[in-house]
């Protein structure tokens, strides 16, 4: 694919302009032929608005045992909201078919990709059922902006007045965790005649998700230990002292390129002349960075000789609807950690990757997911397109409407038929990603990140290296830093990724307990609860998506129904926050020999662009080998993989899945695609607040805590848990199991054996 930005789209005079009474797939592509995708217009009727159609959930109902604050003003500006359209069954069939054959390599369509345009125009509306929803949004009084190139949205404006008299219902103001949101108070109804093109709006709601990372601390290098001493502010400082903390000393330590590289052995690609070159990864942001930010972390860690390039930038459609506007933040004092972290990471995996930070403002939008969900979609909408996305963003499938969901989904099948390679974070949580920074409650525990739901995207988990609870740090580090600051020596044991009390490895090795025993023993030491948290990496089943054929055929598969996260995994965090990576910034620049302060972060914020990295040196591997730098969805692929490995959901046991536990480390596994992560799981704290009467679903509560964090009275607080009666290594919401599990996916990867399966699966020389 290109590389440079084009500006692209379609207008909307063109969409009411051509009205045919049947419209064709395009016969261009090999792709397409022989799909039966023909259909005539499903709009056959009057559009009357006073002859209704109610959609079913398409408000939060969440917010139904809540009461609204206040209304919305009618004068309140609703701006770039998106009338989503639904295909018919048929061209969804279609399509299911055609990314099924994309992906098999014994199809003659297999890396046959369809762009913007084929896709619109064998996937999307008929032209006329487009017009006939336009008209009626334009008699309502609404602006419309532009019609997508995929012909399932139509980006319009208007006022809440508007919204309530179009859409019937009211935009209400809302408070959810002390934060002020608006909100339609009840499902929306349109025009009976529309009901069967019409999926919902997506921008009625301004509940955004979070950058999926964990609070950046700032810490200074000290040379005699070869650590980091994070400089804590005065309320941390305040905090007595965690009872059942990792017992180190000599400050934090801080991973830099070089120890991913070694861990994930992406530096035998390297040797190889595989550096992601030729191969453009794109992370979709809302905040800017500082520009310096990218030379400066390529500097400091010696990887300019590879070649890679930085760019960010707004990607608009054209002719222009005005829905990505420029969110600042390329200056020291604004920046976004996130954009920051996602730009340079995908870098230290590939260091000769094309970067594209793609940036839109959320002010812009009220779209669920604002700037993130404006940027990718219009990156996909694009004759100029990445290779690979990342999105490091996230909020559960229960803080989620139907048409936002909806858009979601089709927007990463569309990149999947295109053959972009979506990662999406899981969140940094446990077994619900919507509270990333604070603690579980009032909702049902376990939930599911619905942007990385989608059986069109890759959904990627955190794990933790296992040799600072073990004691075996000298065996997989070296005690003094090389040349480039790295530390790693070979592939190290790896952990869930989980800071509560509820990590099972470390109630083992520090006291010798079971998690539940270890929590209830911390509360004792620990009355006022300053060490509950909900820190995990996140995984857990959709309740929107169905499980994809490809997630079945694993061994530890869940016996569901469901699309289930995570996928895969690589390093997120530390128990006791010892390990971190990182970050070259505006306002804390790296500096030979760090002898100013730098800024440390961790989370799946970190995992999602590096796997991103590792991808594309798959790509440049097979596109120098002859094949298609494009791999579409890359779950399908990693599946069959492990199936490989790990054996599939009957039968016997193959000797590789034992072969290939990372608690092996390096004895036994320098064969293996994956690293299959055993011990650990994502079970975290969770509280109800009595007063609030709110119960939080899915939570085993263990114990009490009076006025915690402020809130008069007592709080119950607990381990998420598939049976609120009971907590075991069965119920625990989740548990590291053999073969693919909710915490951790399919485990974590050797880069150079994973380069060497997939040409195989896909043949190529």
């Amino acid at each position: 694919m290109k590389t440079e930005h084009v500006m692209i789209g379609v207008s909307i005079a063109a969409a009411l302009a051509t009205l045919p009474s049947i419209v064709l797939a395009s016969a261009s592509n090999a792709a397409l032929d022989g799909l039966n995708t023909a259909e005539a217009p499903r709009v056959t009727q009057t559009v009357d608005n006073r002859v209704v159609s109610a959609l079913g959930n398409t408000h939060l109902s969440l917010l139904d045992q809540m009461k609204p604050t206040g209304s919305v003003a009618d004068s309140t500006p609703m701006n770039h909201m998106q009338l989503v359209l639904q295909r018919s069954s048929l061209r969804a069939s279609a399509l299911e078919s055609l990314i099924a054959a994309q992906h098999n390599p014994a199809s003659s369509k297999f890396h046959k990709w369809v762009t913007p345009a084929e896709f619109g125009a064998t996937f999307g509306v008929a032209d006329s059922d487009i017009a006939a929803a336009t008209s009626w949004l334009v008699s309502q009084g609404f602006t419309v902006h532009g019609v997508y190139p995929n012909k399932m949205q139509i980006d319009f404006s208007g006022t809440a007045g508007q919204v309530r008299q179009a859409f019937r219902t009211q935009e209400s103001r809302y408070t959810v965790n002390k934060v002020s949101h608006i909100a339609n108070s009840g499902d929306i109804s349109v025009p009976a005649a529309l009901r069967s093109v019409v999926v919902g709006v997506a921008g009625l709601n301004d509940f955004r998700p979070q950058p999926l990372h964990k609070q950046p601390q700032v810490a200074q290098f000290n040379a005699s230990t070869q650590r980091f001493k994070i400089q804590q502010s005065s309320a941390a400082a305040a905090k007595k002292p965690n009872p059942f903390a990792v017992p180190f000393t000599g400050g934090v330590r801080g991973f830099v390129p070089y120890d991913m590289n070694v861990i994930y052995n992406t530096s035998a690609l390297y040797s190889a002349g595989l550096t992601g070159s030729g191969i453009t990864i794109a992370v979709v942001e809302d905040l800017g960075m500082d520009n310096s930010d990218w030379p400066n972390f390529v500097s400091q860690f010696n990887l300019g000789s590879y070649g890679g390039t930085f760019l960010q930038f707004q990607p608009q459609l054209s002719p222009s609807t005005g829905n990505c506007t420029d969110p600042g933040g390329e200056d020291p004092f604004s920046e976004s950690i996130e954009t920051v972290l996602d730009s340079e990471w995908s870098t230290a995996m590939a260091p000769g990757a094309n970067i594209w930070v793609a940036t839109c403002n959320d002010a812009g939008s009220t779209n669920f997911f604002g700037g993130v969900f404006t940027a990718a979609d219009n990156l996909i909408n694009s004759t100029s397109r990445p290779n690979i996305i990342s999105a490091s963003y996230g909020y559960g499938e229960g803080f989620t409407d139907s048409a936002s969901k909806f858009a979601i989904d089709l927007m990463w099948a569309q990149a999947d038929a295109e053959g972009i390679s979506v990662f999406v974070s899981t969140g940094d949580s446990g077994s619900n990603p919507s509270f990333n920074g604070s603690i579980i409650n009032g909702v049902p525990a376990i939930d599911a990140n619905s942007f990385a739901t989608s059986p069109n995207d890759t959904g990627v988990g955190g794990t933790d290296t296992a040799d600072v609870l073990d004691g075996t740090t000298s065996k997989y580090f070296s005690s003094t830093l090389n040349s480039v600051y790295g530390s790693a020596l070979s592939y190290v044991p790896e952990i869930t990724w989980n800071t509560s009390c509820g990590n099972t490895r470390a109630a083992k090795d520090l006291v010798n307990l079971t998690a539940l025993k270890f929590c209830k023993t911390a509360l004792i030491y620990d009355p006022n609860g300053d060490y509950v948290t909900s820190e995990s990496g996140s995984g857990g089943p959709s309740s929107v998506d169905i499980k994809p054929s490809w997630q079945r055929i694993v061994r530890g598969a869940a016996k569901d129904q469901s699309r289930d996260l995570p996928d895969v995994s690589l390093f997120g965090g530390s128990y006791g926050g010892y390990s971190w990576v990182i970050l070259c910034t505006g306002f804390y620049p790296c500096t030979t020999n760090f002898t100013s302060p730098v800024e440390l972060v961790a989370g799946t914020s970190l995992s999602s662009p590096m796997f991103a990295g590792i991808q594309a040196l798959i790509d440049q591997g097979l596109s120098n080998a002859g094949l298609s730098p494009n791999q579409g969805n890359a779950a399908p692929t990693l599946y069959e993989l492990a199936r490989s490995e790990y054996g599939g959901p009957t039968g016997s046991a193959p000797a590789s899945l034992a072969k290939c536990d990372s608690d092996n480390g390096t004895k036994g596994t320098s064969k293996c695609v994956f690293y299959n992560i055993t011990d650990g799981g994502n079970s975290t704290q969770c509280i109800q607040i009595v007063a609030f009467a709110q119960t939080t679903p899915d939570c085993y509560f263990y114990g009490t805590i009076q006025n915690f964090e402020g809130f008069y009275g007592p709080t119950q607080v607990g381990l998420t848990s598939s049976d609120a009666t009971k907590y075991n290594s069965t119920t625990a919401a989740f548990a590291a199991r053999p073969g693919w599990s909710f915490a951790n996916g399919l485990g974590s990867v050797n880069a150079n054996n994973l380069l060497s399966a997939w040409k195989k699966f896909v043949n190529a020389p």
